[in-house]
């Protein structure tokens, strides 16, 4: 199997990259290789590359910084992807392209559907949006998988700014009402190369909307406390209501998705994020970052 990936320096593309089976020839495109900000050189790039599958795992994920720049972010995470959409289902080629719980609006306590309108927040959550909507629009064979609470040893996320936080800090605030499923990258990576293998395998087999997530469903403080009890940390994690942490974009309170489509078409269980999140720490401790 021969696969694109629009991506190298992300999150999911680095767990790609590192989980890449053996039996997959993978090119991954940086941004110089790829710029998400021309559409139609990524629309070019998939009428022209020899990939049995494509998958994008390219974004804008400054949520904070998207409410001031939401162009960009359309632009990156809405344009971009409906012309790399558009030139697949023109060739017939599969394409895998990771979204974001950002799509909803966070209310109730029910895990969300893939089937449910969205009602996005903020400007990343709207970009995110307009871009399912593009793939949706370009028909084809375009599959959607929408993740959560991302982390890894890569980059930044919750996970290393706790751990950072905790070296000068012996009480740390943490938000106690958003509830989601922290989601492991090399989780995400290993179910879009089984997504991709089954693509392939089956031309017949339609694109859809898929949710992918750990288990279970936390707080950001609970997250927090399972980091710290795992690394022998002793600072105390005390939560609060999401309204006494502000931020320029407003966070959903309720984030957590219903996988059970990934599990029926695919065989693909929630992982357990806790064992996710040992596998992280020793990849820490072992100097990756």
């Amino acid at each position: 199997m021969k696969a694109l990936v629009f991506g190298q320096t992300g999150q999911v593309a680095l767990e790609l990259a590192r989980r890449c089976p053996a039996d997959v020839e993978a090119v991954f495109l940086d941004r110089a290789a790829a710029d998400l900000s021309d559409p139609a050189q990524c629309a070019e790039i998939v009428a022209t590359c020899e990939a049995d599958v494509i998958l994008n795992a390219a974004a804008y994920t400054a949520v904070d910084r998207a409410e001031e720049e939401e162009a960009q972010a359309l632009c990156v995470n809405g344009t971009s992807p409906t012309a790399m959409a558009e030139a697949a289902a023109r060739r017939g080629l599969p394409l895998l392209h990771v979204s974001t719980d950002y799509v909803f609006d966070g209310s109730g306590t029910m895990p969300w559907h893939p089937d449910q309108p969205l009602s996005p927040l903020n400007a990343y959550g709207r970009s995110k949006a307009a871009g399912e909507a593009g793939l949706r629009r370009a028909g084809g064979r375009a599959a959607i998988l929408r993740t959560s609470w991302v982390f890894s040893a890569y980059g930044a996320n919750f996970v290393k700014t706790m751990l950072r936080l905790a070296k000068t800090r012996d009480v740390l605030s943490v938000v106690d009402d958003q509830i989601g499923g922290p989601t492991a990258a090399g989780d995400i990576a290993d179910t879009l190369w089984r997504m991709a293998a089954g693509y392939v395998a089956n031309p017949d087999r339609p694109g859809g909307i898929y949710h992918f997530s750990g288990a279970p469903d936390v707080s950001w403080a609970a997250f927090a406390r399972e980091i710290f009890a795992q690394v022998g940390c002793e600072t105390v994690v005390q939560g609060i209501p999401g309204a006494d942490y502000p931020t320029a974009a407003a966070r959903p309170g309720n984030s957590r998705l219903d996988c059970t489509g990934l599990a029926a078409d695919f065989g693909i269980a929630r992982p357990d994020w806790r064992r996710s999140l040992t596998h992280v720490l020793n990849d820490l401790r072992g100097g990756m970052t």
